[in-house]
């Protein structure tokens, strides 16, 4: 028997039927192992010693590929054909040594480009043995990423208030999205003119020709500069007789693109179907995994993760068939296309994506897939044919025109193109990131020189030059792949995690930096300059790619990052939250504080007059306050000139005949019912929050006016009696009962949700309990240890998931939550917490982790002993840190053993707080 290692337990299925009774096919789920999310994972003192911890879902299915091997003859490590399924294979294998389970079987790896039952039994046929430099290459970027986050990321959460997190390679896309951000805010636009001049043949043919000359000189785009020099210009044609000069014809040939890459089919998914990278790479992996097919599951696409744009030869002579049999002999080239990569350090080895078949036409696909499955099969099947078509033949052709005037000759050109054969164009055009005007694309009438013409119309137009766009995904991922920033593989995670960060939004297809991450990237260009600078980091992608080439040692590039590195953050580990605020203050001082109309003061507070506008941090993240708190408690969020900020009166309310208005507060924006004034004394205005999934560009008159009637009655519980209400909370919309909260589910309305749907949801929650677990105090998530505090665990709390360690709790911000908060980022809020004397060990006390250490310490003395004012208290908080160990530990506590029970005997109150 052998036994097979792939990653998918969908891929093991189809394997083990192409491969036969002799083959066992097992999953390994992904990667089995990783750094733990704790300090001393990886330690630059002992050659960068990395420590793995095996991933306890992943524990179970390494034992079962361990009991497989007994009597097995072979291990075939058949993963992933990347530098990431390199280290898979590398890491079971490191396991299955560490469990003694292998036994002198002998030990292959094995890659394949596609599922398909040839393809599989081909790469059997090959075997090699792991490729050390990958895994290498492999161990070195995680190695850097673990050190980048486990080291900047805490000093970002002390030094800068509500910053999430700094990575090495989202750090510098981030500052691509701000840096364009910061062009816009410094555009001035610049005025033109342009006299566009419609044209007619003799035989009465109109075409359009522009002011290009005039008086022996060139105009360039931008020359006529005000609306004086235009009308000159406009006199002198309309006084002028029209000649053909020269008619120039040019032929040109236009060429297919090659077939996808992992960063190309991203960018046209994005641009052609509107897809989010991530969701292109989602697709692409069932795509790749493959479908049932009469019976047997194949795979439809070759791998997703790839730079390469060579397509095999069977490929190609399959696609020179299927565009002879659709197209005819006229679109197949004389010879194949061949394609040579531009990507730097390129995996040749690696084809483009493409169909596996390209018989499986997509119209006969589309009733075995979903709609997003077939429409990117669609797409990779279209480029993959025409990157073998026959080149379109243009012909462009460019008309010069003299206008004589008097004594003044003005020039006028026109230009056009005709398609002489459509070629590769028949089938597919590549999609553009920008909308502008093509001039060329125009078809013009015969004419020839000598030719008198007559004017028809003429357009003077006033034009203001426009700032860069802002990126698209489509455009970040292709500027990110210019700069050497990264990996295509790496390009759609890297983009999810700054849109779940909050750091960047999406909205009109376009990424807009967000006040909270353009205060990260201002904090990192101040004091970590070197490493976001793009070149910097395209550098070091270079050396990570030597070592996969075997042209230089994985710890000697960690030891030249690691020197400087550790160096620029001890050098800012001193500064106090206020000159790190005040420095970016001063960087950021044009983006926050606008020049006011009338050229007062932009620093100047708008609500006491005598206050000075400066930078402050919050849990929240960074905004601005005046300098006169508490006295004058005036805030607004960082860009005070930009949509977010501006109040926007949507309509009038029909029912109070009050504005409603969308405004901006320090917590983000919001809808409100009139203003103060319209309220009587102690009375507040009726607030409403927007929905995190759209923006206040997004909200009309009709969905605010819904939002503010929130919350709802649906109607009264058919056993208590008691009304049911519908709304909208920090954590999304949900429905009440007396005491009991539950979330709406995908599909709920909250505006629509009725009684019988709100009363099972109800029910559903309340028999799961208040923890959405169905009996028991909920335990929580243990996450890892507080360096002086214990054990940490994330848990499910009255109001909302929260951080605990050693009796300090801490609540989560709204972009975190119990499955996506890390180890680190718990440690900083539960920090945050404690120098605010937050927490419970000593009431009225401020509690720091050195206090509580020293608390411990004086615990475990034999010669300790508590006062009698300290004696009820203290064994009351000892249980609760056992309750937290045994929350960590495998075995499930039990009633006699809660911390309750514990602590009821030696003081009632001191048990009621501790169970809280």
């Amino acid at each position: 028997m052998n036994i097979v290692i792939v990653e998918s337990p969908a891929k093991a299925k189809t394997i083990n039927k192409y491969l036969g009774a002799s083959y066992e096919v097992l999953a390994s789920f992904g990667h089995v192992r990783d750094l733990p999310a704790k300090n001393g994972s990886v330690d630059p003192e002992a050659n960068f010693q990395m420590i793995w911890e095996v991933d306890p879902k992943a524990a179970g299915r390494l034992n079962d590929i361990a009991r497989a091997l007994k009597g097995a003859d072979k291990l075939i490590l058949a993963t992933d054909p990347d530098r990431e399924g390199e280290a898979i294979s590398w890491h079971v294998l490191e396991v299955l040594k560490e469990k003694r389970a292998l036994k002198g079987q002998k030990i292959e790896r094995v890659v394949f480009n596609a599922i398909t039952k040839q393809s599989v039994t081909d790469a059997m046929k090959h075997p090699r043995e792991i490729d050390g430099a990958l895994v290498d290459a492999y161990m070195a970027r995680r190695a850097l990423d673990y050190l980048v986050g486990f080291t900047l990321s805490p000093v970002l959460w002390r030094k800068l208030p509500g910053a999430r997190s700094a990575g090495r390679v989202q750090s510098v896309a981030l500052r691509l999205v701000c840096d364009r951000e910061l062009e816009i805010e410094k555009f001035v636009p610049r005025e033109y003119w342009s006299l566009v001049a419609t044209l007619t043949t003799p035989r009465g043919e109109a075409f359009e020709a522009r002011l290009v000359g005039a008086d022996g000189k060139k105009i360039q785009r931008l020359d006529i500069g005000s609306g004086a020099e235009a009308e000159d210009f406009k006199k002198a044609i309309e006084a002028a007789n029209f000649t053909v000069s020269t008619v120039e014809a040019k032929p040109a040939r236009r060429n297919p693109q090659a077939p996808f890459t992992t960063s190309t089919l991203q960018q046209e998914a994005s641009r052609k179907l509107g897809f989010a990278p991530a969701h292109t790479m989602r697709i692409a992996q069932r795509l790749y995994e493959g479908i049932d097919i009469g019976g047997e599951t194949a795979g439809l696409i070759t791998y997703m993760r790839t730079d390469g744009v060579q397509i095999a030869n069977e490929a190609i002579a399959q696609a020179r068939k299927v565009i002879g049999e659709d197209y005819g002999n006229a679109y197949v080239p004389d010879t194949p296309r061949q394609y040579q990569t531009r990507a730097k350090n390129a995996q040749e080895a690696h084809e483009a994506i493409r169909p596996t078949d390209l018989s499986r036409r997509p119209a006969d696909m589309r009733r075995r897939l979903d709609t997003d499955q077939a429409k990117l099969y669609e797409l990779i099947w279209i480029r993959t044919v025409a990157s073998q078509m026959e080149s379109a033949e243009l012909e462009r052709t460019t008309v010069d025109i003299a206008a004589k005037a008097g004594g003044r000759v003005l020039e006028l050109r026109a230009t056009g193109q005709v398609i002489k054969f459509d070629g590769f164009l028949a089938l597919y055009q590549e999609g553009r990131d920008d909308d502008g005007d093509d001039d060329d694309s125009r078809r013009l009438p015969a004419m020839s020189a000598g030719e008198a013409l007559k004017r028809q119309a003429l357009a003077v137009t006033q034009h203001f030059t426009e700032p860069p766009p802002r990126f698209s995904e489509a455009s970040l991922v292709k500027r990110m792949e210019e700069l050497g920033i990264g990996r295509p593989s790496t390009y759609a995670s890297i983009l999810q995690v700054l849109k779940d960060r909050g750091y960047v939004r999406l909205d009109k297809k376009r990424l807009h930096g967000e006040d909270k991450g353009r205060v990260v990237v201002a904090f990192l260009e101040n004091f970590f300059a070197r490493y976001v600078e793009y070149d910097f980091t395209a550098n070091l992608e270079e050396q990570l790619d030597r070592i996969s080439n075997n042209e230089i040692s994985w710890q000697q590039v960690l030891r030249d990052f690691w020197g400087d590195f550790i160096g620029a953050v001890n050098e800012i580990k001193d500064l106090r939250v206020t000159q790190v605020l005040d420095a970016l203050d001063d960087m950021l001082g044009p983006h926050i504080y606008a020049p006011r109309e009338d050229g007062g003061d932009p620093r100047q507070c708008p609500t006491c007059g005598t206050g000075r506008l400066n930078l402050k941090a919050g849990k929240f993240g960074a905004f601005v306050g005046c300098s006169n708190y508490p006295e004058c408690r005036y805030t607004r969020p960082l860009a005070a000139d930009s949509e977010a900020s501006a109040d926007r009166i949507l309509g009038k309310d029909p029912v109070s005949d009050l504005d409603v208005v969308v405004k901006a507060g320090r917590f983000g924006p919001y809808i409100q019912l009139g203003e103060q004034k319209d309220y009587a004394e102690g009375e507040k205005p009726k607030r409403a929050g927007i929905p995190k999934n759209l923006s206040p560009g997004d909200i009309e008159l009709e969905l605010a006016l819904k939002l503010l009637s929130l919350p709802r009655e649906i109607g009264r519980h058919p056993e208590t009696g008691e009304p049911i209400t519908a709304g909208l909370g920090r954590f999304g919309p949900f429905v009440r009962h007396e005491k009991t909260y539950a979330s709406l589910e995908a599909g709920d309305e909250v505006f629509d949700i009725g009684l019988n749907r709100a009363v099972t949801l109800i029910a559903e929650k309340i028999a799961k309990g208040p923890s959405g677990r169905r009996f028991g105090a909920d335990p929580g998530k243990p996450l890892g240890e507080h360096p002086d505090l214990g054990g940490v665990a994330v848990k499910n709390g009255r109001y909302g998931v929260y951080v605990t360690a050693g009796g300090v709790n801490a609540t989560l911000p709204s972009d975190k939550t119990a499955e996506t908060i890390t180890l680190p980022e718990a440690i900083a809020l539960i920090d945050e917490r404690v120098a605010k004397g937050g927490g419970k060990p000593k009431r009225g006390k401020k509690a720091t982790p050195a206090k509580m250490a020293a608390a411990k310490a004086d615990n475990s003395s034999p010669a300790a002993r508590p006062t009698k004012k300290t004696a009820a208290k203290k064994p009351a908080a000892k249980p609760k840190s056992d309750a937290t160990n045994k929350a960590r530990a495998p075995v499930t506590a039990t009633a006699k053993t809660s911390p309750a029970k514990v602590a009821k005997p030696v003081a009632k109150k001191s048990a009621g707080k501790a169970s809280g």
